[in-house]
């Protein structure tokens, strides 16, 4: 076996290159066999071998961002403590370009005896950081951390986020070429988070990174491409959003036990009021018009579920029940999701999410809080409709899908009968004004001068 690390690529756009990477611990029954096979050698084995991780190859290039999925044990820590030298592959090349900042996990590198100004200095220096280049960062440094007199007092004062407070502000500030980050932003509270992320978003502009989180949402929005590693192996490498399905297609099917993947191609109702966006005649007057295709529901497109019921036709209407090939931001719009019951339903859910083409979702809904309190349980052989009414948010130019869904069950209990991820497909055509991910049609602006 061999084993090699921290060994230049010889390729300027290659900045990781892992071969066959696979890491073995030696796992002894009782301690006297450790002792023992120190003195046999290899003549005998008095240890089982344990795989934490095998065969794993990727590549990743300078301004890219691949997301580590997988669950808890599966390997994913280990693969980035190879990556980032820590610990040394039993097999395979990892061939790394350029210098790797690293948060594995909370508080490493750091001295709880120290103060929080002190282990700046230490953990920058071990990033390859000057003390003269420290000294000129340390104000942002701790400007980025916002911890205030804490950073005088020692790290074993700190709370857990306040750790990671610090621990991000120094690798934040190293000018590293690849940013490694395994589960760090966990911890913290939701402000500092979203700074974390609005400097990660920056950051893809001119490094590298890699990033190891249960929040799919996350991986999809922030990742270029993805990993899923379970029992150590490679499951799925390619395209964030769709290694990103496979992997929640595969974390529902083993929950459900026996649920099958498939291909295939009562109801309650919550009175809104309905309000008229004052600047929509207007703008639909105008170039500002947000336009959007609407793409067919095919009935053949692959699913997964249990299959007790199966969703065999989703439709975009009007208000007039038309169906729509092309609707306007801003727009009341109706939502219908019929299924059949192949077996009986005792508590159906239907539901959708409209996410961006990274996989991100931008909102949804479902029929369980309109459906408290009745009977709703379908024999089988039943047909049914579900129907959501909502004003099509104005969507920033790009492509967007609708998954649907329908399951059995509670809020928290439930298991997924049928899961269609992308049944509807949206083009929205003209760049809206609206501010943020989408914009929400207003009932009322107005500028007044207040006496």
């Amino acid at each position: 076996m061999s084993s090699e690390i921290g060994v230049e690529t010889g390729n300027d756009d290659l900045v990781i290159d892992a071969c066959g990477v696979g890491k073995c611990y030696q796992i002894y029954e009782r301690p006297s066999h450790r002792l023992l096979q120190g003195l046999f050698g290899d003549s005998r084995r008095f240890y089982r071998e344990f795989w934490a991780l095998r065969g794993i190859s990727l590549q990743v290039r300078r301004g890219e961002t691949l997301g580590i999925i997988g669950k808890n044990g599966s390997g994913k820590s280990t693969l980035l403590q190879m990556i980032a030298g820590t610990l040394a592959p039993t097999e395979g090349q990892v061939a790394i370009q350029g210098r790797i900042a690293a948060l594995l996990e909370l508080g490493s590198g750091f001295n709880p005896d120290f103060t929080g100004r002190e282990n700046v200095h230490l953990n920058a220096s071990i990033l390859g950081l000057t003390s003269a280049q420290i000294d000129a960062r340390m104000q942002q440094i701790l400007d980025f951390a916002d911890i205030g007199a804490f950073i005088d007092q020692p790290i074993r004062n700190y709370s857990s986020g306040m750790v990671m407070r610090l621990a991000f502000s120094v690798m934040a500030h190293v000018d590293a070429d690849v940013l490694i980050i395994d589960e760090a932003l966990a911890v913290g509270d939701a402000f500092f988070t979203q700074k974390c992320m609005r400097f990660l978003r920056e950051f893809k502009a001119r490094g590298t990174l890699l990033f190891v989180s249960h929040d799919d949402a996350a991986v999809t929005g922030l990742c270029d491409k993805a990993l899923w590693i379970d029992g150590g192996k490679t499951m799925a490498y390619g395209e964030s959003r769709d290694v990103v399905q496979q992997y929640l297609e595969s974390v529902i099917s083993s929950r459900q036990g026996e649920a099958s993947m498939r291909t295939a191609g009562g109801e309650g109702a919550v009175e809104v009021r309905q309000r008229h966006d004052m600047r929509r005649d207007l703008v639909n007057a105008s170039n500002l018009r947000n336009d959007i295709e609407v793409r067919a529901f095919d009935p053949e497109v692959q699913g997964f579920g249990e299959m007790r019921a199966r969703i065999s036709e989703v439709t975009l209407r009007d208000d007039q029940g038309r169906d729509l090939s092309w609707c306007v931001g801003g727009e009341s719009v109706v939502l219908d999701i019929d299924f059949v019951a192949d077996g009986q339903l005792e508590r159906p859910i239907v539901g959708f999410y409209v996410k961006d083409r990274l996989g991100q979702l931008l909102f949804g809904d479902n029929t369980y809080v309109s459906t408290l309190g009745r009977e709703a349980g379908f024999a089988e052989g039943t047909r049914a409709r579900a129907r959501f009414e909502f004003e099509m948010p104005r969507l920033k130019a790009g492509d967007y899908f609708i998954t649907v869904g329908i399951a059995d069950g509670s809020k928290d209990e439930h298991v997924i009968q049928h899961w269609v991820h992308e049944a509807l497909a949206l083009k929205s055509l003209c760049q809206s004004w609206s501010i943020g991910i989408l914009g929400l049609p207003m009932s009322r602006i107005a500028l007044e001068v207040l006496e």
